[in-house]
């Protein structure tokens, strides 16, 4: 393990912070289960606390800008990458780039996410910007999940930017989450995709209170044989308010599917807007959208096993979700 924290009295410090409230923030972002061996790289308050190698992968410190190279070479097979963030300072605004570099057939997943426990006025705030250049025929797994927690009023701000550039037959998966406490996010995808490429992507997300979000996607299917399948789900409560926005853009002989399904309850609001545009003869794209409240006849099904109308409701929203 390598430390990259100033001196060993901050260390220590933050050793005992890390007991009691970043533990707790990991497990939520890393389902996995964040420990400090193999490849990894935990951010803290703006500082990149620690990190390790594993024999093919190693991550490097950015000279010119906060941030890390992760390079993956060809012999990596179903190993993973933690790389999650944690921010617990009220007022902090932390800005990090990561790039990845994918060698040509590596297997691999990365586990990444970040997590905000904001205990005071002042609203906190990460932006990630992740890019990834994925070498043929490699196969990633992408897994992002966002969390909020305090007691304070300050807003808890993410707003991630992801940038997906594949080789000839990359796969890549993205698979994201955002189910609590993010008082505001505006999540930006951008995928380039070459000759038989392909994309997956499963998007959950759920808002309540005052709070909002905003997703925009673009997938460019530069490449002949390439396919994506983008979905989209999502729970709106209170006066919260969802915009999504996927476009796919096919340039070549291509196929892409786009669904967004939402559940809208009390006073929220949500607007689907998923867009395609075909560019060529053999484009075949294809969108749905479908925005609705909760299936009464659901709801009377489980209140008749004897749960309450909360318990219920639970219920149909974790399944909608999974």
């Amino acid at each position: 393990m390598h430390v990259w924290t100033a001196n060993k009295k901050e260390e220590l410090k933050l050793g005992k912070q890390l007991d009691k409230i970043v533990e707790k923030v990991l497990e939520q972002i890393d389902g996995a289960g964040f420990r400090q061996k193999g490849a990894f790289n935990l951010r803290y308050n703006g500082t990149a606390l620690c990190h390790g190698d594993s024999e093919h992968i190693k991550i490097k410190k950015k000279t010119d800008r906060q941030g890390i190279d992760i390079y993956i070479d060809e012999n990596t097979n179903g190993e993973q990458v933690h790389i999650p963030v944690v921010v617990n300072a009220t007022g902090m605004k932390d800005e990090v780039y990561n790039d990845f570099f994918v060698a040509d057939g590596a297997d691999v997943t990365i586990i990444a996410g970040c997590g905000i426990h904001n205990s005071g006025c002042n609203e906190s705030r990460h932006d990630g910007i992740h890019t990834f250049h994925v070498g043929k025929g490699a196969n990633v797994r992408y897994e992002e999940k966002h969390y909020g927690e305090g007691e304070g009023t300050g807003a808890r701000v993410l707003n991630p930017v992801t940038k997906i550039i594949l080789d000839k037959g990359a796969v890549f998966t993205l698979d994201t989450a955002q189910i609590k406490g993010v008082d505001s996010t505006v999540r930006t995808t951008d995928v380039i995709m070459g000759e038989d490429a392909k994309l997956y992507v499963v998007e959950k997300l759920m808002t309540h209170d005052s709070q909002t979000a905003q997703s925009d996607m673009e997938v460019n299917m530069n490449g002949e044989g390439s396919s994506a399948q983008i979905v989209s789900r999502s729970v709106a409560k209170g006066s919260s308010v969802q915009t999504f926005h996927p476009k796919a853009v096919g340039n070549a002989r291509c196929h892409a599917h786009i669904q967004c399904d939402s559940i809208i309850m009390d006073k929220a609001e949500v607007c689907s807007i998923p867009e395609i545009n075909a560019r060529h003869l053999d484009a075949a794209i294809i969108h749905e959208a479908a925005i609705g409240r909760i299936n009464d006849e659901q709801l009377i099904k489980l209140r008749t096993l004897g749960m309450t109308e909360e318990e219920a409701e639970g219920v149909i929203i974790e399944n909608f979700l999974e």
